[in-house]
């Protein structure tokens, strides 16, 4: 046995000289020599000194060695003169464990640390697979390999090559087949990518993972492809990250569950700050795996930022996400409500940038779709959860209520939503019936819509005769503003041709032009008596509309309220009589007004 290592639970060095050195690592003994240790080793050397005692059995313990006995073991070797096998997989922890015993040149020419970093250098440096695999053997070296800088240097070397992508560079065995039959099953986050180095730089911890992300990042790597990487990242962890959520759901804080946290923490890190390089599909995806996990809510923060940035794009079912345990509502409708506020605060900051650079009219109709975009979002997520019996009113109104007016060009998807909410909650009062009601515009209703909302028994009934009276002026103004803008628009077809003739032959006929002037003004000043007497009608309507409230007031039944709104507006019987004949507008029956 002399002159040998064993490798046991154990580990002699026998030679001539019995062993007077006992270094124990992480429960393993290492009987050795003091003299081959303390030529190579300045720790060694210097523990030995400070201890008092004669020759007799020392015993040393470095249980916080990095790399633990296998480097130890590795180093003991070396320091009697073995050879050893440097490799990718042992390098980093003999790096450590090198720097750890203080074995540098100062005691010996050639000493380990110098023969790790010549490796580190020539051999793991230059090569994307043992680049790769050196930063995997980092994850338990912490915090060693990060102030030695080998995760920073892997890190580099590898956003080096990616960025570079030479065409001698082979995809390492652990990439996928391009062929779908070889990939493995995947998250519908997305589909699995083509790039060569996705999935080896998927293997990493999520810590190394976001240095690489970063090293690419300042190596001038397209957002485009760094997000790619960051989805194809997500769709490895994600799923197995929320079957375990589900599994913890007693709240218990252990190890696993706080690296599950930090994995979604340093994926919202990662995400580039440029717009839409990541699909809002996916940021959802990972705000509902966020709130599952209770990550920190800066980084819940950040991605509802995020989202909000671009609403637009979003679909309705990833917008459902359930509500926290601590409400009785179905739904998170406060962060909708964020998320559309995010969006309007987006659309102020563009606008500000759009008018100070002179861009405005070329982005207005974007910033226009994009509102009307998020408008049908936001009133089909409207509806959705109008049936929730447990969502309060103020709520939903704030949330009806959370765009500018200017974003919804027709309220028929409101109504609908507003209709649905009064369906599902029948014991709303009167006042909390017509505060719901004011959220939509009447103006913006269309015909079909007013027409069900005037038969529509759920509505209050103010706001039915509120919107009578809307469309009855809008009515109004139509015909009044049609004649009060000049004769010329209104000019029959057959009579504009003695207008627009030529100048000489307008000359030879000077006279018969002047009397169609003349009764074309007459007919003007016919058009101005009749608005005067349209305006008085307005009149008329006003007090009628004060002596339904006055009604309204006063206990009555649904029906001869109704009753006196028909023969009230019965009176106002306006007969029109010219040029183009004669028009009434009668008002009819309870179901609207003809």
């Amino acid at each position: 046995m002399a002159g040998r290592l064993m490798y046991c639970s154990f580990r002699y060095v026998t030679d001539d000289t019995p062993s007077d050195l006992l270094i124990r690592v992480g429960g393993t003994n290492f009987h050795l020599h003091q003299n081959p240790l303390v030529s190579r080793s300045g720790t060694v050397k210097g523990i030995i000194e400070d201890s008092s005692g004669g020759s007799e059995l020392r015993m040393i313990e470095l249980d916080d060695i990095p790399g633990g006995p296998d480097a130890f073991m590795l180093s003991a070797k070396f320091c009697y003169g073995f050879a050893i096998d440097l490799t990718p997989s042992n390098i980093a922890g003999l790096r450590c464990a090198s720097e750890y015993l203080d074995m540098t040149e100062d005691l010996q020419e050639g000493n380990l640390v110098v023969k790790t970093e010549a490796f580190l250098s020539y051999v793991v440096f230059s090569s994307w697979k043992n680049a790769v695999a050196v930063l995997k053997s980092c994850e338990s070296l912490s915090p060693w390999a990060e102030n030695l800088q080998v995760v920073r240097r892997c890190s580099e070397s590898i956003a080096w090559k990616a960025c570079a992508r030479p065409k001698e560079l082979k995809r390492s065995s652990s990439t996928w087949s391009s062929s779908s039959e070889e990939r493995s099953p995947r998250s519908d986050l997305l589909q699995a990518p083509t790039h060569w180095w996705f999935e080896d730089v998927s293997t990493l911890r999520a810590d190394h993972f976001a240095k690489v992300v970063t090293a690419m990042e300042l190596k001038g790597m397209r957002s485009d492809l760094m997000s790619l990487a960051i989805m194809n990242y997500a769709s490895t962890c994600l799923p197995d990250l929320c079957k375990r959520a589900a599994t913890d759901a007693d709240g218990n804080p252990n190890a696993q569950s706080r690296d599950r946290r930090l994995i979604v923490e340093s994926l919202v890190a990662m995400i580039p700050a440029t717009k839409n390089c990541i699909p809002c599909s996916f940021l959802l995806q990972l705000l509902r795996t966020a709130k599952t996990l209770q990550v920190e809510p800066e980084a819940i923060m950040e991605l509802e930022k995020r989202v909000g940035m671009q609403l637009e794009q979003a679909n309705l079912p990833d917008l459902l996400l359930p509500c926290d345990s601590e409400s009785e509502a179905l739904n998170d409708v406060d962060l909708m409500q964020r998320l559309v506020e995010h969006f309007v605060d987006q659309e102020r900051t563009e606008m500000s940038v759009s008018e100070k650079h002179g861009y405005g009219v070329c982005s207005g109709p974007i910033r226009t779709s994009s509102k009307a975009k998020v408008a049908e979002l936001l009133d089909g997520y409207l509806a959705e959860v109008s049936t929730d019996r447990n969502l309060p009113l103020a709520k939903f109104k704030v949330l009806a209520q959370a765009l500018p007016e200017s974003a919804r060009t027709c309220d028929d998807d409101l109504y609908r939503a507003v209709d649905s909410y009064l369906k599902a909650h029948p014991a709303l009062a009167a006042h909390e019936r017509m505060r719901l009601c004011q959220v939509m515009d009447c103006r913006k209703l269309s015909v079909d819509a007013c027409a069900h909302a005037v038969k529509n028994e759920r509505l209050p009934i103010r706001f039915a005769i509120q919107l009578l009276f809307s469309k009855q002026v809008t009515m109004t103004d139509s015909i009044a503003g049609s004649w009060v803008e000049g004769a010329h628009p209104m000019i029959p077809t057959k009579q504009r041709p003695l207008l627009q003739r030529d100048p000489s032959t307008q000359c030879s006929q000077e006279g018969s032009v002047a009397a169609e002037v003349d009764k074309l003004g007459f007919e003007l000043e016919n058009m101005k008596a009749r608005h005067s007497e349209l305006r008085l009608d307005m009149d008329g309507m006003h007090s009628a509309l004060d002596e339904m409230s006055s009604l309204l007031s006063k206990p009555t039944t649904h029906s001869s309220v109704w009753a006196r709104v028909g023969k009230t507006l019965g009176k106002m019987k306006m007969s029109r009589t010219g040029a183009y004949g004669t028009r009434e507008y009668v008002t009819a029956k309870r179901g609207g007004v003809k």
